[in-house]
């Protein structure tokens, strides 16, 4: 466990170093996003528009993702079925259109929720 949290503290020193616009926390054993990493981040969180927390055991996402993120243009998604207890994606309020990208895609096996235009 020790080995992951430096792991990350690695990878977020280095974008914040570098000044990426990469956000890279996959396959870092995550449960949750870390609060503590926006302090870390603060200078550069802004300049932020990919991020990918792909292949975690995240049980959610807190609202201060949302809200120190705000700017993000990409963040991977995939394998959402090899979630087998997903029963809800919430994506309300969000400038989505279901006909869009992500639909038609793959066989939706969890309620997916997405503002009526």
């Amino acid at each position: 466990m020790a080995a992951d949290a430096a792991r990350v503290a690695r990878i977020v020193n280095e974008t914040v170093a570098e000044r990426s616009e990469h956000l890279d926390l996959s396959n870092c054993k995550l449960t949750s996003f870390p609060v503590a990493l926006f302090r870390m981040m603060e200078n550069v969180v802004g300049n932020i528009h990919f991020v990918s927390l792909q292949n975690n055991e995240l049980k959610f996402i807190a609202g201060d993702f949302m809200i120190n993120f705000s700017q993000l243009q990409e963040m991977p998604l995939e394998n959402l079925n090899s979630m087998p207890s997903l029963k809800l994606l919430n994506l309300k309020s969000n400038p989505l259109n279901i006909g869009s990208q992500f639909a038609g895609q793959m066989e939706i096996k969890f309620e997916l929720l997405v503002s009526a235009e």
